[in-house]
């Protein structure tokens, strides 16, 4: 029987942990290849930074890449001889990102030992313009060479970077940050987030010293993590059929009770994490709308935290001046040839003030709609009718089992995505203990079905 040909478009976390959870038990017959134009693997926006001041916002002991296996990340850890402070038991540590980023390179680089021909895994470095559907299974369309012929592929595309339009405005990934202005200038980044604390850290360390002011609509601070553990939260008692107020009136009345019998809120949030996504799938889109535009702010600062070292740093800055955290929004920018005059209004208030500032940063997030993304990919699926947009337009559209769904409304048999990619479905799938779950359920999908595929499971 020939084998059964899997893509994997995208060798990010996402593409990583998808490969080695299909890849962990050495089945037969199985042909994998990740389709990647980055050198290395596991990386992407989260983990390709080398700023060893960039750390995890999940405290080390719960990033094993398998979650019936907890020890794995840890043992690896006491292998890495250029990392022993952070080897033996982790506890309460939060480890760079950038190492982690090597954990996740691990996972793939195992499986590309021995004779090209043996190994079940390929690494592909191109881009993957399109995918097509014939009657013997896939078509993907890469950027260099004749196309890959395969049988089912998976997304795994990880975050796009958004950008607001203008040479004023700069990616919060670009080296240097800030576009090398002067190390006294003032500079304005836009979003309050973890991606202002990392680009806030990264500015520091390579000499900024002068202001940076940090604009959101709420301005809004991710809390610190602090050594709690979580609280088992009853599902059954969670008002998963009500309005999104009657919602969050029932999780503060939980927070409000653990904290009044001496406990933290962080329990709460962190309990309720293995239900987050069934609660996000049985919202309608209407209470899912009301929630992005009133809640979502205030979930994400209290779900995703910083390290308590991290933490520690931004406060320091902004104690000392150097962060400046406004709530309001920018009115006017006006270039002025060494930077731009920058008009903002305050959240509450009618007036406006000016703001010099040598450059703008996008710390905005990456959330947004499929059909301004700039990947050719994208762009193919929805021409070739092979998926469609979420009714929000978040994301596309994804089944439970994390078929990509047909611009006809009907799950794809052979065209799957995860991680970030299927946001749009499942809501909470950017951090590695939720994607790990998913790949693995996914993986168990795929292999379950191997003798039957290539007949009862054709793409339709």
């Amino acid at each position: 029987m020939a084998p059964t040909r899997i893509a994997i478009i995208g060798g990010g976390a996402s593409g990583a942990l998808m490969a080695a959870h299909l890849l962990r038990r050495k089945p037969k017959n199985l042909k994998v290849t990740i389709i990647e134009t980055r050198e290395r693997i596991g990386r992407g926006l989260a983990y390709a930074t080398a700023n060893p001041s960039h750390l995890l916002n999940v405290r080390a002991a719960n990033m094993s890449a398998f979650a019936d296996d907890p020890g794995h990340f840890a043992r690896w850890l006491s292998r890495q001889t250029e990392a022993p402070e952070v080897a033996g038991d982790l506890g309460f540590r939060f480890v760079s990102r950038g190492l982690y980023g090597c954990y996740l390179e691990s996972l793939v680089v195992e499986h590309l030992s021995g004779p090209v021909e043996q190994r079940a895994l390929t690494v592909l470095r191109n881009t993957a313009r399109g995918v097509t559907v014939n009657a013997r299974g896939l078509e993907i369309a890469l950027n260099d060479g004749p196309p890959l012929r395969i049988d089912l592929a998976i997304l795994a595309c990880g975050h796009e970077s958004v950008v607001d339009e203008g040479p004023l405005y700069t990616s919060p990934w670009a080296e240097p940050v800030g576009a090398g202005a002067p190390r006294h200038s003032t500079l304005l980044v836009l979003g309050t987030g973890l991606t202002m604390v990392d680009t806030a850290l990264a500015l520091r360390e390579q000499g900024h010293r002068g202001r940076i002011v940090a604009l959101s609509r709420r301005g809004l601070l991710p809390h610190a993590h602090r050594a709690v553990e979580p609280l088992f939260v009853d599902a059954n008692a969670a008002p998963l059929d009500q309005n999104l107020s009657t919602q969050l009136h029932w999780l503060r009345g939980l927070a409000r009770e653990h904290e009044a019998q001496g406990g933290d809120w962080r329990s709460i949030v962190d309990g309720l994490r293995p239900h987050t996504q069934a609660i996000w799938r049985a919202m309608t889109p209407r209470r899912r709308a009301r929630f992005l535009e009133h809640a979502r702010p205030w979930w994400d600062v209290h779900r995703h935290r910083m390290a308590p070292e991290v933490a520690a740093r931004i406060v320091a800055m902004i104690a000392s001046g150097q962060i400046e955290i406004v709530a309001g929004k920018i009115v006017d920018v006006v270039p002025n040839g060494e930077g731009a005059e920058v008009t903002l209004r305050r959240r509450g208030s009618q007036s406006v003030e000016t703001l010099s500032v040598a450059g703008i940063i996008s710390c905005k997030g990456v959330t947004g709609s499929p059909g301004r993304s700039t990947n050719p990919l994208v762009a193919s699926l929805f021409a070739n009718g092979l998926a469609r947009a979420d009714p929000l337009c978040i994301g596309i559209e994804v089944a439970p089992d994390c078929s990509v769904v047909t611009q006809e409304g009907r799950p794809s048999r052979s065209l799957f995505a995860i991680g970030p990619m299927s946001q749009a479905a499942f809501w909470e799938i950017t951090a590695v203990p939720d994607i790990r779950l998913q790949t693995a359920a996914l993986a168990a999908r795929i292999l379950s079905a191997f003798p039957e595929r290539r007949v009862s499971q054709r793409p339709r």
